[in-house]
């Protein structure tokens, strides 16, 4: 499959050109930019070209790997989609409702594969995780994501803007939506900086989870961690954060595998609008102090 990346930061870079340009099976074509002079620096590095007219790459792939600020890869997927080209979105797919409803509208019409990049999902000990949880009756959940982003090369002027909510956030329901269910409410606090606090309560009566969430820790207070428990004890993940390339990788293999057969996967924009569902409830209920329902899936 001929793969196109959208973007020329950091993490499309270091994460979704390298991985591309090593994948046994997929090509890395070309690198689109805004900016043609980045594109073609980071093109370079890979011995591809840059582009700076999008639809001149779209007609040399079959997909293309978006990494860009959320509100600009709407935009982008939808004219991809249209194209005809196969979709590996990063999270979160919008940072409305109505954003992510526009990129799901944009795949289903044009009946397009999607993957949407939950670093965490394509992971071999995330996959044990969900399959001892799956055999679990499970009662909750909880999980703490701290870091410190401040100098990071992921210190963004979207990530200032938008917190660790709309960052980290999409990557922590990644595993509590699969192992606990929808969720139908969420209760919000607000911590120091942009650090908050979430309480879902999941549709299946009983089962509710909590969810820590900050960028704005002390350095020495970093770290990342997952639990759910049940009937048969409690099932802990301490997700891998040093291998991104090895998970994009897998997330190509996996987009590859829906685009030939034409089936969906567990990761694709309907799931990914799912997630802005929730994250934009919490973000309703930090504003108004109270209990907020989840509107459904459109």
């Amino acid at each position: 499959m001929r793969f196109g990346v959208l973007g020329t930061g950091h993490w499309s870079r270091t994460v979704h050109a390298a991985a591309l340009a090593g994948h046994p099976t997929a090509e890395l074509v070309g690198v689109w930019g805004r900016d043609l002079v980045k594109a073609e620096e980071v093109g370079a590095e890979f011995d591809v070209p840059g582009f700076s007219d999008l639809a001149a790459l779209l007609d040399q792939v079959d997909a293309v790997a978006i990494a860009v600020p959320p509100s600009v890869q709407v935009g982008l997927a939808e004219q991809a989609a249209a194209a005809g080209k196969h979709l590996l979105l990063e999270k979160p797919i919008g940072l409305s409702l109505g954003e992510a409803d526009r990129v799901v509208a944009a795949v289903r019409s044009a009946g397009v594969a999607s993957v949407v990049f939950f670093t965490f999902r394509f992971q071999a000990g995330t996959s044990t995780w969900l399959s001892q949880a799956a055999r679990t009756r499970l009662a909750g959940g909880a999980g703490s994501w701290l870091s410190a982003l401040a100098g990071s090369p992921f210190d963004s002027a979207w990530r200032r803007e938008h917190g660790a909510l709309w960052d980290i956030g999409p990557h922590a329901l990644s595993l509590l939506l699969p192992t606990l269910g929808p969720v139908v409410s969420v209760q919000a606090g607000a911590g120091a900086g942009d650090t908050v606090h979430l309480v879902l309560q999941h549709a299946t009566p009983g089962v509710a989870s909590t969810l820590t969430l900050s960028h704005t820790v002390a350095p020495m207070s970093t770290g990342v961690e997952f639990f759910v428990h049940g009937d048969a004890g409690r099932l802990v993940l301490l997700p891998d954060t040093e291998s991104p390339v090895e998970s994009l990788s897998a997330a190509v293999d996996e987009l590859e595998v829906a685009a030939l057969t034409g089936g969906t996967h567990p990761c694709d924009v309907a799931f990914a609008r799912d997630v802005v569902a929730v994250l934009a409830t919490a973000a309703r209920a930090l504003e108004s102090g109270c209990r907020e329902p989840v509107v459904s899936s459109g």
